[in-house]
C-alpha cells in the first residue's frame, strides 16, 4: 500500500501571521457549480453565492484582517486578504487606498491568527449554514466536503502585481468562458 503525501503549498518558513496582502482561491468540492451562473460576463449569486458574499465581507469583524478585493463565481471564490497589524479601522492608509506593500512585513504581533485560519472560518460557517438549509430548505446535498480541502494562496509582494491581480478578480466574470475552473461543457 502506498500513502500518498499531500503536496505543500505554504512557504516554508514564512509565518502566514505577518503583515501582508494574499491572494486567495477557495474551490468547492469537486468544482461543483453551488455559488450561482455566470450570465453574459456577469455573475448571478444564488441564495448559497448570497450568503458567502455577504461572509466575506463580514471577515472585516474578524481583528488584524482586511478583504480587499473578491469575487464569487460559480465554482471558487478570489479574494485578496490582507493581514493588518492593527485593527482596519484605526491603521493609517495611504492616499491611493493601501498600505506600503512589503514595508512592514513582520511587525505583526504573534497573537495574530494566520491566513488560514480565516478561511477555516469561512469555510466552517458557511458550511454550517449550507447543512442546515439541506435540512431546512431542501437545498442539493453533497458529499462529504462541501469544499475543496485546501486552498490556492499567493503572497502579493508588490503594487505591480497588487494591481494585476485584482484586475484579475475583476475581469473574472467576463472571461469565464475561458477560465479553467469553468467546467461546463461547451456548446
Amino acid at each position: 500500500m502506498v500513502i500518498r503525501r499531500r503536496k505543500q503549498i505554504r512557504l516554508k518558513k514564512y509565518d502566514y501571521s505577518d503583515v501582508g496582502w494574499y491572494f486567495v482561491t477557495i474551490c468547492t468540492q469537486n468544482r461543483e457549480y453551488i455559488l450561482g451562473n455566470v450570465v453574459d460576463g456577469e455573475m448571478i449569486l444564488n441564495e448559497f453565492g448570497k450568503i458567502i458574499n455577504k461572509k466575506i465581507n463580514e471577515l472585516i469583524k474578524y481583528k488584524n484582517v482586511d478583504v480587499d478585493v473578491y469575487c464569487v463565481m460559480p465554482n471558487h471564490i478570489h479574494l485578496i486578504l490582507i493581514i493588518v497589524g492593527a485593527d482596519p479601522r484605526v491603521r493609517p492608509i495611504s492616499n491611493n487606498g493601501f498600505n506600503d506593500l512589503g514595508s512592514t512585513q513582520g511587525s505583526t504581533p504573534t497573537s495574530n491568527p494566520i491566513l488560514g485560519e480565516y478561511i477555516k472560518r469561512l469555510k466552517t460557517l458557511t458550511t454550517y449554514i449550507y447543512i442546515k438549509n439541506v435540512k431546512n430548505n431542501n437545498w442539493p446535498k453533497f458529499n462529504k466536503r462541501l469544499w475543496q480541502r485546501n486552498y490556492y494562496e499567493h503572497i502579493i509582494r508588490n503594487k505591480f502585481n497588487l494591481n494585476r491581480i485584482r484586475q484579475y478578480i475583476r475581469d473574472n466574470p467576463t472571461n469565464w468562458e475561458e477560465d479553467r475552473n469553468n467546467l461546463s461543457p461547451e456548446f
